[in-house]
């Protein structure tokens, strides 16, 4: 027997407590610029920057000849399905549907900050985007860099003082550097060897925030991402080296085309009637790009 009835996605709202998980576990959802995409790509202007000069009384205007292009971004779809039985729904004594659907904006926090911070890999299948990981591990000789300039592998000790430290300069001495939207995403596993790490003059470079402050390296804050580990493929759980990526929020480009959202499929119609089983799908659709590739460095954990 054909279904009858046809569910609409329903849209979280802001409020929700899935979107405040989202955005508590999902660095990227909670600080990127939010581009709202109307269709699957959308192009967003990247500066080359202007430059500036002195003109003498009477003289003529230089032409800016900075060379601008745009990046593009493409919605990519971050989903699950559920079964569940009618007696637990009927049963159970937490509202099941309310549990699933924040233990999936858990997850789909963690597996976006994967795709879009730590994936080693190119787009492809299992990879939806180019992570800001790739973008520094390619080289793109349009716009003068070179694959890797801005990586630091820590050695098998961990990560020293000079590795957070030259990492951080990188950004520092480029042209997109602005320390009021610096930012720090690292995995917590580095909470525990910065905890032990002075600088010459025997001053904590860590500081845990207290009071709703936020910790802080080097005085900028930081952000804490269980997606921050490198993934072949984009993953809620990856399993790869932790990272620490120094990054301007500026850069982040996020696109929203829709979600999340869901849709509750009642298993008393159709097909699903003989099982007495309901299906709840979840989803997202999003898009991604890291502006320029001399805003940001990554420290290899």
């Amino acid at each position: 027997m054909a279904r009858n009835t046809m569910e609409a996605w329903i849209p979280e709202q802001y409020d929700s407590e899935v979107i405040q998980r989202i955005t508590q576990t999902s660095v990227v959802e909670a600080v990127a610029n939010k581009l709202p995409m109307t269709s699957d790509t959308r192009h967003a202007p990247r500066s080359a920057g202007m430059g500036v000069e002195v003109i003498d009384k009477g003289g003529a205007y230089g032409e800016d000849t900075s060379l601008n292009d745009d990046v593009t971004l493409t919605a990519k779809k971050f989903g699950k399905v559920v079964r569940i039985a009618e007696e637990d729904i009927n049963d159970a004594l937490p509202n099941t549907l309310a549990v699933k659907m924040k233990d999936w904006g858990i997850s789909y926090a963690k597996i976006l900050d994967n795709a879009c911070l730590a994936v080693t890999a190119a787009p492809g299948t299992g990879v939806p985007f180019q992570s800001l990981y790739n973008l520094l591990h390619t080289t793109d000789n349009n716009l003068g860099y070179t694959a890797d300039s801005n990586i630091t592998v820590a050695g098998s000790a961990g990560a020293t003082y000079a590795d957070f430290s030259n990492t951080m300069g990188f950004v520092e001495g480029g042209d997109y550097y602005d320390p009021a939207t610096m930012l720090a995403i690292a995995h917590p596993s580095f909470k525990k060897s910065l905890r032990g790490i002075l600088d010459s003059q025997n001053r904590p470079i860590f500081l845990e925030g207290l009071a709703g402050t936020p910790d802080t390296i080097f005085a900028v804050p930081i952000k804490w991402s269980l997606g921050a580990r490198t993934s072949p493929t984009a993953s809620a759980a990856p399993t790869g080296r932790p990272i620490m990526a120094f990054v301007s929020t500026d850069l982040m480009l996020l696109g929203t085309r829709s979600g999340p959202e869901s849709v509750f499929i009642d298993g008393r119609d159709g097909t699903s009637a003989l099982t007495d089983e309901s299906l709840l799908k979840m989803r997202a659709r999003r898009g991604w790009a890291y502006g320029h590739p001399a805003g940001a460095a990554i420290l290899v954990g």
